[in-house]
């Protein structure tokens, strides 16, 4: 029987005949493990939930016209955001002018009304977004000023600024104002400064001002940490000289302190649950030593050496360890999954390399903990132990 045979059915029979202290030190390495695996696979995962999280506020993003220009043009804006460097869920432009209403002055937005709740989930309509031709948006509050419902018609008023000649006010029949009749579809309810406005489509804002649009701002949702944002940031502003991005920083600083937050806390958590693995399997096998004594001076006095006695006990515990890093690899993808379903809402992705890591961690921890009894194993001293035997 070769060595490496034996040496394995030594440490298999030894860990047999002691199930219940044994199972004990397992359950622990186990459950260490689990909680290590899952706690990095949420922490890797972190950025990517948070992040989705904290875009159901709106754009963390946004382009306005650098100073030296009146207007951005979508060439413009389609090219600063194939610039960034991550996933844009969303990017919307807005095209403001003002209007009027029986002589009342209004801003209307021009805008791409299917993507809007892209970048402003947080949108609540009575009613449905516009859909056609001559269809309009209103804001609550500018619905409450005018007594506008779904299903009314309003007739909005636009004068061309070069219509306007020096000294004349924009009320009444001024020459060169134009007259378009729209249906409200919804109302818009958010809490915010949305409210003040009237929403129409890029085609119609087209031809209501009768030339092509220039945007005055695009908002956009994307998808990465701070230092990503940054960075896209700092490259459009290189690239494209006539869009000057800007980050909304009470999204991104508030995501990235919780996240450093969360950071800290998933490292604490790690910390003590390596301790309590560490204090578990020293005190299993200290008892394990203990309890076995009187076989450990039997063998030294038949001429066994302290390194195969050494060799023996870091044998059980690194074969618990492997075991339970093992098992706990696989169960703490179903915790982390558990925890990413009812924290986060969202699934969470296995990975493959975290199997080997958490072996090694688990197989490190059981060798620090198994140093001390060890030590304490080749210490024995037969003649104490087998006295009068």
């Amino acid at each position: 029987m070769k060595r490496q045979t034996m040496y394995f059915r030594m440490i298999t029979a030894s860990l047999a005949r002691r199930k219940s202290r044994m199972l004990v030190a397992l359950l622990a390495i186990t459950v260490g493990s689990t909680i290590l695996a899952g706690l990095v696979t949420v922490y890797y995962d972190l950025p990517r939930q948070m992040g989705e999280q904290f875009l159901a506020y709106g754009a963390n993003m946004i382009f306005v016209p650098s100073a030296d220009s009146e207007g951005m043009r979508s060439e413009e804006i389609d090219e600063a955001v194939a610039q960034i460097d991550a996933d844009v869920e969303g990017a919307i432009s807005y095209c403001y002018e003002s209007a009027t209403i029986n002589d009342a002055p209004i801003i209307i937005a021009g805008c791409n009304l299917e993507e809007t709740l892209k970048t402003s989930p947080y949108w609540q309509i009575n009613g449905a977004l516009p859909s056609g031709d001559n269809e309009i948006l209103v804001g609550l509050e500018q619905a409450e000023f005018f007594s506008l419902d779904v299903g009314d018609t309003v007739s909005i008023a636009y004068l061309p600024p070069d219509a306007v000649r020096e000294g004349e006010q924009i009320i009444g029949e001024v020459e060169g104002k134009v007259y378009q009749d729209f249906t409200v579809t919804g109302l818009l309810d958010t809490g915010s400064s949305e409210e003040e406005y009237f929403f129409i489509s890029d085609t119609d804002m087209s031809e209501l001002i009768d030339s092509d649009l220039t945007y005055d701002v695009t908002e956009l949702r994307v998808n990465a940490d701070a230092d990503e944002l940054a960075a896209s940031v700092e490259k459009i502003k290189q690239t494209v000289p006539g869009v000057s991005p800007q980050l909304v920083k009470r999204i991104t600083e508030s995501q990235t302190t919780v996240l450093s937050k969360l950071s800290a806390l998933v490292l604490l958590v790690t910390i003590i649950t390596l301790a309590l693995i560490m204090i578990c399997v020293a005190t299993t096998m200290t008892a394990v030593v203990t309890e076995r004594r009187r076989e450990i001076g039997l063998r030294k006095a038949l001429g066994a050496s302290d390194r195969s006695i050494m060799l023996e006990f870091m044998g059980e515990g690194l074969l618990l360890g492997f075991i339970g890093g093992l098992v706990g690899s696989f169960l703490g993808f179903g915790f982390a999954l558990l925890v990413s379903t009812n924290v986060f809402n969202s699934t969470i992705t296995f990975l493959p390399a975290l199997i080997p890591v958490t072996i090694v961690v688990a197989l490190a921890v059981t060798a620090l903990a198994c140093i001390l009894p060890v030590r304490n194993a080749t210490k024995v001293d037969p003649a104490l132990v087998l006295k009068g035997e």
